[in-house]
């Protein structure tokens, strides 16, 4: 079992650091809103001394990432890690950090998209758990975000099992553009592409970015895994499925017991039709249960999962259910 980092309790000091994109990449407007939600659940925020620095990819150097990064672990009085945003850098990150530090000094940290890199190399590297979820910057949105703040609170301030449900409704605009006018589309609920029932720990996230560590040292695979996945912006099929059954090539591929499937965003064509095929297209996906529509990735509301915790599986037509237990 991984090393659970200290429950977030109130005022607790939150550091924002930019391991991806720089703070710059948000509106005064937007990092005022998300210091005050933050604030208004009782934690004070604090940031990390490279988190302005923007380059030509709106990104720090490797050196002030790796710097604010050994320093929110580090740093006595930080209690819990967030990311800014997202991006496509944060692997740059891993082979330049002092992975000690980081086993010896175990926070909380929580981040989704392109922190997947550094997610599960904090198991596979300081056999901690970490955190995919809401990024600081997510805390700026001001409507319907409830659902996404109540799962970042179970997970990351208590210790109880807690079950993930689908969503009454789901969004995937750009409020950060237009705080006031939202869309909300009625959920359809869950797939079971394929029935079963496991349990295991938690490795995944976004599936582009935890291919580039395939192969290497920072990619975790314990043994009796569930792999969450999800992917971002207008991904065709034909790329998701390569990318996910190139998992069935890896010795270590009889250790995926299920698997987890976030919603698509809207720009992406696929659909249930497709993943209804997932089974007939490739041995690998026939012999284990696969739940798809859940509500983990670049729509909201969006749920926060431990990488290297525990969960249950239940894949019933029925009656599917996701319970995540050791977080």
């Amino acid at each position: 079992m991984a090393q659970i980092p200290p429950r977030l309790k109130r005022h607790a000091n939150i550091r924002v650091i930019a391991p991806a994109l720089s703070l710059t990449s948000m509106s005064w407007s937007d990092i005022q809103q998300a210091t005050k939600t933050l604030e208004k659940l009782g934690f004070s925020v604090s940031l990390g001394t490279h988190v302005n620095e923007a380059n030509t990819f709106n990104s720090a150097t490797i050196e002030s990432r790796v710097h604010d990064f050994e320093e929110a672990f580090s740093d006595a009085g930080v209690d819990g890690i967030l990311t800014v945003n997202g991006g496509f850098n944060s692997h740059e990150l891993l082979e330049r950090i002092n992975w000690k530090i980081i086993k010896n000094n175990p926070k909380p940290l929580c981040g989704y998209s392109d922190i997947t890199a550094l997610n599960n190399a904090l198991l596979a590297q300081a056999d901690i758990i970490s955190y995919s979820g809401p990024h600081f910057s997510t805390f700026a949105m001001k409507y319907h975000i409830e659902e996404t703040i109540n799962y970042f609170i179970k997970c990351l301030c208590h210790d109880k099992p807690y079950n993930i449900l689908p969503s009454k409704y789901w969004s995937d605009d750009k409020w950060w553009e237009d705080q006031e006018n939202r869309t909300l589309i009625p959920n359809q609920g869950w797939q079971v592409v394929n029935p079963g029932y496991a349990e295991g720990t938690i490795i995944g996230g976004n599936l582009s970015t935890l291919m580039l560590l395939r192969g290497t040292r920072f990619m975790p695979m314990p043994s009796e895994c569930l792999l969450f996945i999800e992917e971002a912006g207008a991904v065709q099929f034909e790329t998701f499925y390569r990318n996910l059954s190139s998992f069935s090539l890896m010795e270590s591929s009889s250790q995926i017991k299920a698997i987890l499937i976030g919603r698509f965003q809207k720009a992406s064509p696929i659909d249930r039709d497709l993943l209804k095929a997932l089974p007939r297209l490739n041995p690998f996906f026939r012999h284990m249960p696969i739940i798809a529509g859940v509500d983990i990735g670049h729509t909201y509301p969006l749920v926060t999962f431990p990488i290297g915790g525990k969960a249950r599986i239940v894949a019933s037509e029925s009656n599917p259910s996701i319970e995540i237990l050791e977080h």
